[in-house]
């Protein structure tokens, strides 16, 4: 079966669902012959609602075999399992449902197809239920006490309920998925499969010429000789463009969020010029005001875009020659007298910064500066040393001479003094790498990952990720900037310089 049918059969099956006729789903999605583990965990969820519990284990063995990691999976197959008496093994399930959560509060389908958020303070609700039934009254307290600790919506009430009843010895009522919250396929994909028109419906026409018997699809007469272009159009790049061209000749900072920072070289589009010698421009998709007077047109005629008068334009035009001109006094100037206040201002706060900043030498295999604000907690001076020397930050410490000949362990407690000990706006530490972490590996991200749920482990582009174990082929479980979770293995590469100098 092709992918197109897979989607097509799926979707149809879930739609039949959610109009409440369970045959007709089960029947449709049992077509389907190349499932996948999210059909065949419709179909186990499909044959519970039919109490037809054997046809359900066997589903949701299937959907386990796909993906050994759908912890929502092993719930429903627990609850299969506890319908039929098997509490150990329903136990069991549950268990492995709360392992593949690895520490985290909930796992949210919904971006994979499935309206439904499995926490884990429900999932040890239900092994405190199936300890319960095995007469383990000390370990089912001692697992809701353990949900209680996790919980996060006031809806988990039922959890203090099942304390009360587990602390009187009452059995109590499982936590379940309702009854047709289905995995669905990829809208996007579900798009892709309505047909689509590109050309149009034909429209019929007749010839308005009398005594013109020709009727079809478009007329014979009466024909309009098409007018011939006496000169070539403009291309539709420079016509779409606003604006006249200008090269710039000068480096131009901008100073005030209503200028546009230009270098030499750059074109921009003048849109407007104004009278005080200011223009406003667009470029890199942004709009500012840039002097006129450091900008030259340029030439955009056709035969210098076509290149119909000769060879084509290669030749790198020449640095501009002197120095750039004056600045032109800006359009939101302020009176001499405010002018002068704000000049004070500007120089006091200068005075006021420079003062609160410290150069900040640090001595590792080379040495390194960074420059950085007085003051800063512990955690935020190792985060940036962190960066500098591209190492992982738990596996560094920090310290400093607090004496001629003694050295001193940087914590939070400690900033406060190094911070005074800081001479001349300079501050000296020593960086040591903790050798105990020396064989765990180290990968380097080759791109930026934004995680998608709970579980992912967020990083950007060349943060260094401690490896902490391998998930599967695909994806490796790691550790990044004080978060753990799992990313794609091809979001990063080993490091191969941090395995040379172990951490």
């Amino acid at each position: 079966m092709s992918f197109v049918n897979t989607i097509r059969q799926w979707d149809e099956g879930v739609a039949f669902a959610d109009r409440g006729d369970w045959a007709t789903a089960l029947r449709v999605l049992l077509d389907i012959q190349d499932s996948n583990s999210k059909i065949f965990f419709n179909i186990g969820c499909l044959h519970l609602i039919n109490q037809e519990l054997d046809e359900a284990e066997k589903a949701f063995d299937n959907s386990i075999c796909k993906d050994e990691h759908l912890a929502v999976s092993f719930f429903q197959r627990g609850i299969t399992f506890y319908k039929k008496l098997k509490f150990e093994e329903s136990q069991g399930d549950f268990q492995n449902a709360f392992t593949e959560l690895r520490g985290n509060q909930l796992i949210d389908y919904k971006p994979l197809g499935l309206r439904y958020k499995l926490y884990a303070c429900e999932i040890l609700h239900n092994i405190a239920l199936t300890q319960a039934q095995l007469g383990q009254w000390e370990k089912g307290q001692e697992s809701l006490l353990t949900a209680l600790s996790l919980k996060t919506e006031s809806k988990h009430g039922h959890i203090d309920r099942a304390l009360e009843s587990v602390l009187k010895q009452k059995l109590f009522e499982p936590v379940e998925i309702q009854s047709g919250a289905l995995f669905r396929p990829n809208k996007h994909y579900v798009a892709e499969l309505e047909k689509k028109d590109y050309l149009g419906k034909a429209k019929v026409v007749a010839s308005i010429i009398p005594q013109d018997d020709f009727s079809g699809f478009a007329p014979l007469q009466p024909q309009v000789e098409e007018q011939v272009p006496t000169k070539q159009k403009m291309p539709e790049v420079l016509r779409a463009l606003e604006g006249e061209p200008h090269r710039v000749l000068y480096e131009f900072i901008a100073e005030t969020v209503e200028e546009l920072t230009v270098l030499p070289g750059n074109i921009v589009f003048v849109l407007q010029k104004g009278a005080d010698n200011w223009a406003s421009v667009f470029f890199n998709g942004k709009r500012g005001l840039v002097p006129y007077n450091f900008l030259e047109p340029v030439e955009t005629t056709l035969s210098s875009k076509q290149g119909q008068e000769g060879a084509p334009y290669n030749d790198i035009p020449a640095p501009p020659l002197g120095n750039p001109p004056s600045r032109p006094e800006n359009r939101a100037a302020l009176d001499p007298s405010q002018n002068a206040n704000a000049v004070k201002a500007s120089n006091e706060d200068d005075m006021m910064i420079k003062s609160q900043m410290c150069i900040l030498k640090v001595h590792f295999r080379y040495t390194v500066a960074i420059h950085t604000a007085k003051g800063l907690s512990y955690r935020t001076v190792l985060n940036e040393v962190s960066k500098k020397l591209n190492l992982p930050l738990d596996t560094i410490t920090l310290s400093y001479k607090k004496s001629a000949c003694d050295r001193v362990n940087a914590d939070d407690l400690e900033m406060e003094n190094i911070w005074g000990s800081a001479q001349n706006g300079r501050l000296t530490l020593w960086c040591d790498v903790n050798k105990d972490k020396e064989n765990r590996p180290f990968f380097v991200a080759l791109h930026t990952y934004e995680a998608a749920q709970a579980e992912d482990l967020e990083f950007c582009q060349g943060d260094v990720i401690t490896v902490l174990s391998k998930v599967n082929e695909q994806w490796l479980e790691g550790q990044c900037k004080g978060k753990v979770g799992i990313f794609p293995a091809c979001f990063a590469e080993k490091s191969m310089s941090l395995q040379r100098n172990p951490l």
